[in-house]
């Protein structure tokens, strides 16, 4: 069978702390076997966040790197609260959002920072689902990235 954790395992990073809300709402909610979770943004190991806008105070290279840091985030928010990511059984969809300029046009490679991580942890069948990826003008805290997800769960 499978396994996500030793996957995650030998990529040789490390999960972040498991945001707390900022906010009224809930970091993750489980319908049936539909696993969601909220917005996400890029939590680095000491808690604090990544910073930036791309195209104006970071580049496109910093913000794919700021995307696979959200991944890892949303990682640390199903291992927390779930124990292991082997509950995952794939990834149904992932909306990514850019905190970008107006001429930025590269969204989808930003976002692949996410999508490729997702795809070395439950393999490509699995860990890549349906996304959307698309720019704004400002996120919260001025954060470069926020993402959301949708997973199935295994049947218990």
């Amino acid at each position: 069978m499978y396994n996500a954790d030793h996957e995650f395992e030998k990529l040789g990073l490390s999960l972040p702390p498991a945001p707390a809300p900022k906010g009224v709402y809930k970091p993750y909610v489980i319908d049936g076997k539909y696993l969601y979770l909220s917005g996400h943004g890029p939590v680095q190991d000491d808690a604090s966040l990544i910073i930036g806008r791309i195209g104006r105070d970071i580049d496109i290279e910093a913000g794919k790197r700021s995307a696979q840091q959200v991944g890892l985030t949303m990682l640390s928010t199903i291992k927390t609260n779930f124990g292991s990511l082997n509950r995952v059984k794939r990834v149904i969809k992932i909306l990514g959002m850019v905190n970008c300029t107006d001429d930025f046009e590269q969204h989808p490679y930003v976002i692949n920072g996410c999508s490729e991580l997702f795809a070395k942890v439950w393999g490509e069948e699995n860990g890549i689902g349906t996304r959307s990826a698309v720019g704004f003008g400002s996120l919260p805290d001025n954060i470069p990235v926020e993402i959301e997800a949708l997973f199935e769960l295994h049947e218990d």
